[in-house]
């Protein structure tokens, strides 16, 4: 066992490595859930301009569920390390079973919204039902209320304030550092932990897309580097954090499955210079 130092992180650790796993599927917008018109992230490169449903865009979602996600945390279970879900809630109430396996493989749950929409475009009082519902629904699906968020791409000058204010401790909605800070809203404070877009697996969806392989070496080549670095911070310090963001839908995939496994095994060679961390467990550090 290692020893603790300061705010609760291994003594040993030079790096913590937040595993992030997007579950996103049965919340994108869809006619058949009332929506005015289908999902416009079409994963299948098709853009329709007449509101009628997209179905195989909507099967495209639903593989993540069917067969990306017993991949995606049967592969984390094997290895033992926890991470973080942002989910969006309707997506754990539309797939009540992943809940509750999530829930009892002891990962985190944070909220990615009520639904997968753009909260930006909310008045504050609307984001504000949106934020608490998100967090209602979890409790309902989990048994456990969350206290991280991650918007849909952008936020509104109300979210932070939105959040502190109904009990969340930390955000995701940064991109600027690589390690935890703390900002202060108003009298009170909130938990920033800095997400990263480099280090994600959409990284093999986008145009031009990294091959299974320059990802997995480009998430390896990282988390060696914050390695060094973390191993020459000042003592006492908690060590920089790196997040690797996960799709069911994308890293469930059989050809890219093995790229996360390989990402999976370098860190565990790495040992007790890597701690892998809930960003529960990293925002706690940050608050001593």
């Amino acid at each position: 066992m290692h020893k603790t130092q300061g705010p609760g992180w291994p003594e040993a650790a030079k790096l913590a490595l937040s595993i992030v796993v997007n579950v996103e599927e049965g919340s994108e917008m869809s006619i058949a859930r009332g929506d005015r018109g289908p999902e416009p992230v079409d994963e299948l490169g098709v853009t329709l301009k007449k509101p009628i449903r997209n179905f195989g865009n909507e099967s495209n979602y639903l593989y993540g569920i069917k067969a990306g996600a017993p991949r995606v945390f049967g592969l984390l279970d094997s290895y033992g390390f926890p991470c973080t879900v942002t989910a969006a809630a309707q997506s754990l109430e539309s797939f009540p079973d992943l809940a509750k396996r999530i829930a009892a493989a002891g990962h985190e749950v944070a909220a990615h919204g009520w639904r997968w929409v753009h909260q930006f475009q909310m008045d504050e009082a609307d984001e504000r039902t949106f934020i608490r519902r998100a967090a209602d629904s979890i409790e309902a699906t989990t048994g456990t209320r969350p206290v991280g968020w991650l918007s849909r791409y952008l936020h509104t000058e109300h979210t932070r304030r939105l959040l502190v204010e109904e009990g969340y401790r930390y955000h995701m909605d940064d991109y600027s550092d690589d390690r935890p800070f703390i900002e202060t809203v108003g009298d009170k404070r909130i938990v920033v932990l800095p997400y990263a877009l480099d280090t994600n697996d959409m990284k093999m969806w986008t145009d031009p897309a990294y091959t299974p392989d320059a990802w997995a070496e480009y998430a390896c080549d990282s988390i060696d580097w914050m390695v060094r670095e973390g191993g020459a911070r000042p003592q006492g310090t908690p060590p920089p954090m790196l997040s690797i963001g996960l799709h069911l839908r994308v890293i469930g995939r059989p050809g890219r499955i093995g790229a996360l496994e390989r990402v999976l095994e370098h860190v565990r060679r790495l040992g007790a210079q890597i701690w892998v961390a809930r960003r529960v467990e990293i925002a706690d550090t940050v608050q001593e």
